[in-house]
């Protein structure tokens, strides 16, 4: 690309409307803009970025044995009331209504649409294994848009659905992505780790996150500092600490008038926070339900849900509330409630704990498990740090990170709800296993730029840069020499950008270095004497190469 006859620009200042370094560096760059709040363009540098990021993974899908095709963005809304998502998707989900007064989705996945395609292969346990995938854009009505690509409203994801006859199969079939989306991570020069997760509305099964460590991410990351363990804080277990188990003694009604936080109840009471607990209601499908957590931890929703195996999870309202007691808030207790009680394991190894007595401005001292009934107890808190490794017990700490990628085992969930089937060896009709994996291109961009820049602008890495070279030609008489270079380097399949616009050379080296080309070639005053300076972005290279070696010299470095 010669930038003189091409559409390109770039802005000096940093961008007021951008929360995190990538969308700042590239809406700066000319590499996106922004129309809306989660809405962006691809400008021509940007797109060719992309464009790169979605040929890699193209690459490695088909070398997986994937097969590409394409769904519609317009989808009936029936196909996610006939799987049970609809619901469960809410107000994410845009829709709209035909001309005919007919329902309809911007996909925000297309689980459904794969199933139905699927049904037009499957009749026999024979027509099984098979991988197939899209690259396309996806729809959701984010509530709050934000750090540029990495939450938005409309955005490009390749989605995978593997076709298995039983659990061996989609073993084999999940285990296959895997190590495909380590080859495309590894090829697009990021920093990354797999964690364990959570599967959301995809999944109750088996759940692993691709993620770019940076500084700025919507997911806090788990990392042991000795073994290999990584996880999001959603799902991480939690060890219980040994905890030192008094005798039990005779709970005892204490008036704590104007006392409602666990703080407060700490410094009216004189007890040590790890001492208290504080009751937490949620319905929980339809009931209402009590949850026990230590007064310094958080309870954590995703491992209630999973540990109850619900499907909706809410904060109780204030009406559900008064159906259990007519006390404050701040004095809600398990004692003298006939509803379902939860504990968190940590509670289950308490002594002579401090709870709300169910009484307004009343708490009870010296609390035991035998004071009140426990239906269920199991891990429902959030890990912190200062907790120990659950694999080697040894100290972790915290990493934020953006989720590029993840699989899912769907298991049976989706064939049950739309009624997949295949004939097996006995002729006996039985659900398919399937399993998901997706990626968001536009992430993997943002993610690159938050892990490779400095304070010039963005250091792509070769292999997804919009082109491999930049020539700076300092003054036009030269003009011959460098259209000579820039033509045999695209000869030699080397991608060069030519800066021959009528700028001052400070201008073209600042654009160079903030659209992050990777080598820099500068055709200067030495070239009289057959030399050019080369230079890479990350400031590993900078020598002056004779003109007539300057290929090879490129393609070495490449």
């Amino acid at each position: 690309m010669k930038l003189k006859s091409s559409f390109f620009y770039t802005l000096r200042e940093d961008s007021k409307d951008e929360d995190s370094v990538s969308s700042n560096l590239l809406v700066k760059a000319g590499m996106m803009k922004k129309i809306s709040a989660g809405i962006y363009m691809f400008m021509p540098l940007g797109l060719k970025v992309k464009d790169k990021i979605e040929n890699i993974i193209r690459e490695e899908m088909n070398n997986s044995g994937a097969q590409e095709l394409l769904m519609p963005a317009l989808i009936p809304e029936e196909e996610f009331i006939k799987s049970g998502r609809r619901e469960a998707f809410g107000k994410d989900m845009f829709t709209l209504k035909d001309r005919y007064d007919r329902p309809y989705a911007l996909g925000p996945t297309h689980e459904e649409l794969f199933v139905n395609a699927a049904t037009s292969k499957i009749k026999s346990y024979r027509d099984m294994p098979f991988n197939i995938y899209q690259i396309q854009d996806k729809f959701r009505d984010e509530i709050r848009p934000r750090y540029g690509l990495i939450r938005v409203r409309e955005f490009t994801m390749k989605d995978a659905y593997s076709f298995d006859k039983d659990k061996e199969g989609l073993k084999i079939s999940y285990d296959k992505m895997k190590q495909a989306y380590i080859n495309m991570f590894d090829r697009m020069n990021i920093n990354y780790r797999i964690v364990e997760a959570d599967g959301g509305v995809m999944s109750d099964n088996l759940s692993e996150e691709f993620h770019a460590i940076t500084d700025v991410g919507e997911d806090t990351l788990v990392l042991c500092e000795t073994c290999d363990f990584a996880s999001n804080t959603e799902v991480a277990s939690v060890i219980s600490k040994d905890i030192n188990q008094e005798k039990p003694k005779t709970k005892e009604i204490i008036n704590t008038p104007n006392v409602k936080t666990i703080d407060e109840v700490v410094n009216f009471l004189k007890v040590d926070e790890s001492k208290t607990v504080k009751t937490l209601v949620y319905n929980v499908d339809g009931e209402v339900i009590l949850c026990l957590v230590k007064g310094n931890r958080e309870l954590n929703e995703v491992k209630l849900r999973k540990l109850l195996q619900a499907d909706r999870l809410e904060m109780a309202t204030e009406e559900e509330l008064k159906s259990i007691t007519d006390a404050d808030f701040g004095s809600l207790g398990p004692i003298g409630i006939s509803n379902k009680i939860v504990i968190d394991s940590e509670v289950k190894q308490m002594t002579n704990f401090v709870v709300g007595a169910n009484k307004t401005d009343y708490h009870y001292i010296n609390v035991n498990l035998t004071d009140f009934e426990v239906c269920i107890s199991g891990d429902i808190v959030t890990i912190e740090e200062g907790d120990i490794c659950p694999k080697c017990g040894k100290n972790i700490h915290f990493k934020k990170g953006i989720e590029i990628g993840n699989i899912f085992d769907l298991g049976t969930k989706y064939s049950e709800n739309l009624d997949l089937r295949y004939a097996d060896e006995n002729n006996q009709l039985e659900y398919v296993h399937m399993g998901c994996y997706g990626i968001g291109p536009a992430r993997c961009m943002a993610s690159i730029v938050e892990q490779n820049n400095d304070d010039k602008g963005i250091i792509w890495p070769v292999a997804i840069a919009p082109y491999q070279v930049g020539i700076i030609l300092i003054d036009d008489k030269n003009n011959e020499v460098a259209n000579e270079l820039y033509d045999t380097l695209n000869k030699n399949g080397i991608e060069a950008l030519l800066d021959d616009r009528n700028e001052r050379a400070g201008v073209k080296f600042n654009d160079m270095d903030l659209i992050g080309i990777p080598i820099k070639i500068t055709i200067g005053k030495k070239i009289n004497e057959g030399l050019v300076e080369l230079k890479t972005r990350d400031g590993k290279i900078d020598m002056e190469v004779p003109l007539k070696e300057i290929i090879n010299k490129i393609k070495e470095i490449i």
